[in-house]
């Protein structure tokens, strides 16, 4: 019952990732080719998208033929390239979601001439910075390329991850501790600094309140609607980052204290993990102008639509 059960997550995350991640790079790749640029937010949000359709595809989709009884998928090299592209995807995701919160943050705080410096360095190169990520997660991954291969019916080590089709069988206790503990150390202090700069961004965003508090009623509407929109987005996608990373990564973590992980707790870790890429674009949708705008003109069928300057 389990498998069945695996199966049918796998295939709602399906349902929900691939659809959403495409319409996000679709609509801004229509507007980089319409406006000849993109805003950095935009720009971060792409790239998210990007990756995370690829671990979508990558993951989530052998996975749900996997948990419905397809055998023997893969190849060795296959497996291998299967393995290090949901690794390095998967890292990407986190890297571009604390890079999204950590521009938010320098984006609305105090112009000071430290954190205009900072505005215009990360604003201007946000491309760059992707392409850092990038490289380092490329070559932070060479493990799986390495000990990763096919699923067989022979004996493999104590030392062995057993991953959909495939095996990642690191032969010894050393390399399997250390390819298990250096990505989470990693992924620690990521998630710190996200939070943090998240927890900056609340706090900025409660001063702010306090100070319109004399505002008329009209100007205090206009003066939310900007400040809460560029960066309640931020905020909830760092917190449903925390949530399911969080616990993906706590199964990891019991994962390196077993011998022969069971393939239950590998489908659970892995469902919890890809569950972020599935669902972070409902998050990126529903709270961008550019984004539930397009969706709202598409659902009308006929008739000329007026629509809100400050939805621009």
């Amino acid at each position: 019952r389990s498998r069945k059960d695996f199966s049918i997550g796998f295939i709602i995350l399906m349902v929900i990732g691939i659809p959403g991640n495409t319409f996000i790079l679709i609509r801004f790749a229509y507007l980089k080719l319409k406006e000849r640029k993109l805003k950095p937010t935009d720009t971060i949000l792409m790239g998210l998208a990007l990756v995370n359709l690829i671990l979508v595809l990558n993951r989530v989709i052998p996975q749900a033929l996997e948990a419905l009884g397809m055998d023997d998928l893969f190849s060795d090299t296959e497996c291998k390239v299967v393995l290090f592209t949901y690794r390095v995807s998967r890292a990407m995701a986190i890297c571009i979601t604390s890079l999204l919160s950590c521009h938010q943050c320098i984006s609305i705080a105090p112009a000071n001439r430290h954190w205009i410096f900072l505005k215009q360095k990360v604003s201007n190169n946000i491309t760059r910075i992707i392409l850092v990520f990038f490289c380092f997660n490329v070559a932070l991954y060479p493990s799986r390329i390495i000990y990763g291969r096919a699923r067989r019916n022979v004996t493999v080590s104590l030392y062995t991850l057993h991953l959909v089709y495939c095996d990642c069988d690191f032969g010894n206790y050393n390399s399997y501790i250390l390819n298990g503990v250096f990505p989470v150390v990693r992924e620690v202090l990521v998630v710190g600094l996200m939070v943090l700069a998240s927890l900056y961004i609340v706090y900025i965003l409660f001063q702010h309140q306090k100070a319109i508090m004399g505002m008329r009623s009209s100007d205090k509407d206009n003066v939310k609607s900007v400040e809460y929109r560029a960066s309640r987005a931020v905020i909830m996608l760092v917190a449903l980052y925390v949530a399911l990373f969080g616990m993906d990564t706590s199964v990891w973590i019991y994962t390196l204290s077993l011998h022969n992980v069971s393939s239950d707790i590998n489908d659970a870790r892995i469902f919890l993990g890809a569950s972020y890429s599935a669902l972070s674009p409902v998050v990126v949708i529903a709270t961008n102008p550019k984004l539930h705008k397009e969706l709202y003109l598409c659902s009308k069928p006929t008739g000329k639509i007026k629509l809100d300057d400050s939805s621009q």
